[in-house]
């Protein structure tokens, strides 16, 4: 079973995506909410940033700064993190209207909130590889709709 903590401003969104980017986010929340808000965070308040350029950057130092190395087992993970701003970006796309927080926690309520999401579309092998840790990989169980 899953908790979540539903979201109840744009603040705590706000704060979750600086927290990132300064490298300010508490490591022990960083989870999978608070990667999920942080891409929407990016992708509604920053439009004028590429997320996918910048995301596993900010992702990338944010782990060495908290202790977390960037290795072929652990840390950063691009398939993982470039699905995450594609489907978030999808998500956003037709609710830009509603206050971020309201969407994040719509997000997190859906199939995207299950932290196996991905595993609909990408074999664990397959997903947890090398390969994919370090690229993009397409999945192998059924096309990626984001």
């Amino acid at each position: 079973m899953r908790t979540f903590i539903p979201f109840t401003s744009d603040d705590e969104i706000v704060a979750i995506g600086h927290g990132l980017a300064t490298r300010t986010l508490p490591k022990s929340s960083w989870t999978h909410a608070a990667h999920f808000a942080a891409a929407l965070w990016l992708l509604a308040l920053h439009p004028e940033i590429d997320a996918l350029r910048a995301m596993p950057g900010m992702i990338r130092v944010y782990n060495e700064t908290t202790g977390t190395p960037n290795t072929d087992s652990s840390g950063y993970h691009e398939t993982i993190t470039h699905a995450s701003i594609r489907a978030a970006r999808a998500f956003l796309s037709d609710r830009s209207h509603r206050p971020l927080f309201a969407t994040c926690n719509e997000l997190m309520l859906s199939p995207l909130g299950k932290p196996e999401w991905l595993l609909t579309y990408w074999s664990r092998p397959r997903l947890f590889s090398v390969e994919a840790r370090k690229a993009w990989i397409e999945p192998d169980i059924e096309p990626f709709p984001f």
